[in-house]
């Protein structure tokens, strides 16, 4: 039988708490898989390989994200952290694709 986790305010246990973590957990995997869909596709339209990596545009993501973290009163930093890995991996994710192509 599958429920809706409670929201974390609302929990009173571990097993509710962790419960909700690994519903979370399943959506944040979906959503990467989204975001990595994109960068097949980023990798089928840009005409060189030199193209993947555009520091200004990586910059950009970072400091949005940061930007979203901190006005839902999370710490940018360590969401900045977080998306300079994602950036990156995404990059090297694209490059491949890339060289599939």
């Amino acid at each position: 039988m599958s429920f809706d986790p409670l929201p974390g305010p609302d929990c009173t246990t571990m097993s509710e708490v962790r419960a909700g973590v690994d519903q979370v957990d399943r959506e944040l995997v979906a959503l990467f898989a989204r975001r990595f869909a994109y960068m097949d596709a980023a990798a089928r339209i840009k005409p060189e390989r030199s193209h993947v990596r555009d520091e200004a545009r990586k910059a950009q993501v970072i400091a949005n994200a940061r930007a979203a973290a901190e006005a839902a009163g999370l710490p940018g930093a360590v969401i900045a952290d977080l998306w300079e890995r994602l950036v990156e991996a995404s990059i090297a994710y694209e490059l491949s694709a890339f060289d599939r192509r």
